[in-house]
């Protein structure tokens, strides 16, 4: 009976070994499937004896350089995914929205030290109207920082509409339900689009409400009705009553979306017509 190795052949005329390349005895491995009721832990002599390796030690360092090409084999494929771009995409968005944020408050902190007045109605401004009174009112550093504030929000801006677009290849069927923003942090939160694929409607209905879960698991508070979804406004502009049931069908429809963009990748304009009636369906109240 022939056994296969990822460094040889054995059968009853012996071993024959395949030289000890790591690029080919990783793509001889890659093509290796064995069953986990007939898998048999490998001695390292069955590769001395075939002349392979001369010692453990060998074998280690062989079987270590192999397993290395393996990985940065599946690394490289996994960096040639559709998702993977419009990931790095959604993280840097999410943290210029924090970066401006914290700068815009620490500015705000420091123009009231200057002018006290300030302190009372700034929260209430506008951002881009804040930093224009500060960058008129302030001087020095103040006022530099105010206009590398404004200019960051710009940044963002053009790559919040880069995210949309890139979202709508990647995810043509999802970014037509919710819009490709939302679809993006989606898939952010999700980790990936097969893994959004791969969750049900009912996960990705409360998908960036963790904590709101958590909480209900931990202290019995009202359950999360929706997550990320929220954004979309179909769900925040439905009524209080049927919000949840909006949520819900919405969320059924994105499972079914994500899906079709991970196996096919192209538009279904049947579905989304049918998943666009059946959520305005839901939204009418009873």
């Amino acid at each position: 009976m022939l056994q296969r190795y990822w460094f040889g052949d054995v059968d009853e005329q012996g071993c024959r070994g395949v030289g000890t390349d790591p690029a080919a005895l990783a793509k001889r491995a890659a093509t290796l499937r064995t069953g986990m009721e007939s898998y048999r832990p490998i001695d390292w002599e069955i590769a001395r004896d075939c002349g392979v390796v001369r010692d453990r030690a060998e074998y280690i360092d062989l079987l270590r350089a192999v397993c290395t090409t393996l990985a940065r084999e599946k690394i490289a494929v996994s960096y040639q995914a559709r998702d993977v771009e419009l990931l790095q995409m959604v993280r840097m968005l999410d943290e210029l929205d924090n970066v401006i944020n914290l700068l815009q408050e620490r500015a705000a902190e420091w123009y009231q030290v200057m002018t006290p007045s300030f302190s009372r109605k700034y929260r209430y401004l506008p951002a881009r109207k804040m930093l224009g009174i500060i960058r008129k009112g302030a001087r020095g550093g103040l006022s530099d920082v105010a206009g590398e504030i404004d200019r960051l929000a710009g940044v963002r801006s053009r790559l919040m509409r880069e995210v949309s677009a890139r979202a709508d290849e990647v995810m043509p069927n999802v970014s037509a339900l919710i819009g490709g923003l939302v679809a993006a942090r989606l898939l952010s939160r999700a980790g990936g689009l097969s893994e959004l694929a791969r969750m049900p409607g009912s996960t990705i209905q409360v998908l960036g409400s963790e904590q709101a879960l958590f909480s209900h698991l931990r202290a019995g508070t009202p359950p999360p009705k929706h997550g990320i979804i929220f954004q979309h406004r179909r769900v925040h502009n439905a009524p209080k009553e049927v919000r949840g049931r909006v949520a819900r069908v919405l969320a059924a429809k994105l499972a079914i979306a994500a899906r079709l963009d991970y196996y096919r990748g192209v538009l279904v304009p049947e579905f989304i017509e049918e998943a666009q009636a059946r959520i305005d369906a839901a939204g009418v109240v009873a």
